[in-house]
């Protein structure tokens, strides 16, 4: 039933002609040619670490086990070969609205003592509609909601952001969409919508960030899905943009991205323009991860793991024929990633969705 209110909601979300960057203005016939262009790694290269997913939004790994978040409310543990289906008990009702529900989701650095977590979800109550992030325990094979960091981040029909991650600084990082009905939010220093927010692991405010007392990081975003850093700290960022015109950015403390005031290559006073952007084309950029100064970004609309140059200021497709990819992972001597085809938006094939991986090296050539 889950998943066929899933379904349902992104079928309503395309007939409404939604412009958001992920996936609904172009033609299915142009989406297959996209998918079916040659990249650098043939799919026959690829080995499938898992499958059957239940559209999967995040991959962890900690040693040889893996933990991947699903929308509709579950973490994967995939080990050796296995795959456990594990609960999520949350103390709010879970969205099934598009594109929300059980979101990103990290490992806290002392996992392997604590059993904790940090989760990204949208929930419903008798007031509204948001997202927030909580502290998980993992105990015999439930996920448990325990301390509350944050509340109240906006949510709407789209566009709730929703990436986690640790920084080299200790730091939690979570991206917020700007809820799609209300793009001014995102240029709102009081709101937490359309924002790269930074937490302490225990949920206060660092005294460091940019705004005192807030948890905005940067702003000006329209709905940010992914986020990177590289060895010297530069911290990068995907973003969706207005039908096309995705962006990735380099991210600074206190700076705002523009949205909506500016997209692409606009420029005004005071607002950042991007690392690249995708032009006419959608890429719909989620996650990321850095190798050897270069980007890997899975891309939804775009059906590809694509590499970014920021030195170069390039651009290439590394993997496709495999549709829609939610998010990548670059841990010792492979790239893992997971494709996105059960979401509503894909055409699914036999076991999809996916937890793929491929040599570096095949990846580098």
């Amino acid at each position: 039933m889950k998943r066929f209110l899933y379904v349902l909601a992104a079928m309503l979300m395309v007939l409404a002609g939604c412009s958001g960057g992920d996936d609904s203005s172009k033609p299915v016939e142009e989406k297959e040619k996209q998918q079916d262009q040659e990249a650098i790694v043939p799919v026959d290269h690829l080995e499938t670490v898992a499958e059957n997913l239940q559209i999967p939004w995040s991959i962890n790994k900690l040693g040889k086990t893996f933990y991947l978040s699903e929308r509709p409310g579950t973490i994967v543990r995939v080990e050796n070969g296995t795959l456990v289906r594990q609960k999520v008990s949350l103390k709010k009702e879970l969205s099934q609205a598009a594109e929300a529900g059980l979101l990103g989701f990290v490992l806290a650095p002392d996992f392997a003592q604590s059993n904790k977590a940090f989760a990204y979800y949208t929930y419903e109550n008798g007031t509204g509609q948001f997202n927030r992030i909580v502290e998980l325990t993992l105990e015999s094979d439930e996920w448990i909601e325990g301390r509350l960091l944050l509340d109240n981040i906006p949510s709407g029909r789209f566009h709730h952001g929703g990436r986690l991650k640790i920084g080299p600084d200790g730091k939690l990082y979570a991206t917020a969409g700007d809820a799609a009905a209300t793009p001014e939010i995102a240029q709102d220093l009081d709101s937490l919508g359309g924002k790269i927010l930074r937490l302490n692991l225990d949920g206060s405010v660092p005294e460091d960030n940019p705004f005192t007392g807030s948890y905005v990081y940067s702003y000006g975003h329209r709905n940010p899905q992914g986020m990177a850093w590289a060895k010297d700290r530069t911290m990068y960022a995907s973003e969706h943009g207005p039908s096309a015109h995705d962006e990735i950015n380099v991210i600074e403390r206190g700076m705002n991205y523009g949205w909506p005031e500016i997209t692409g290559d606009e420029k005004k006073q005071g607002m950042e323009t991007p690392l690249f952007q995708s032009g006419d084309n959608t890429w719909a950029p989620s996650g990321m991860a850095e190798h050897d100064g270069k980007l890997y970004v899975a891309t939804l609309r775009g059906n590809a793991l694509r590499e970014f140059d920021p030195v170069a200021k390039t651009t290439r497709e590394v993997v496709t024929g495999v549709g829609r990819v939610r998010d990548v992972l670059i841990d010792g001597s492979y790239v893992y990633f997971i494709s996105n085809n059960t979401d509503g938006r894909g055409t699914p094939g036999a076991g999809d969705d996916k937890l793929y991986r491929v040599r570096i090296e095949d990846v580098l050539q």
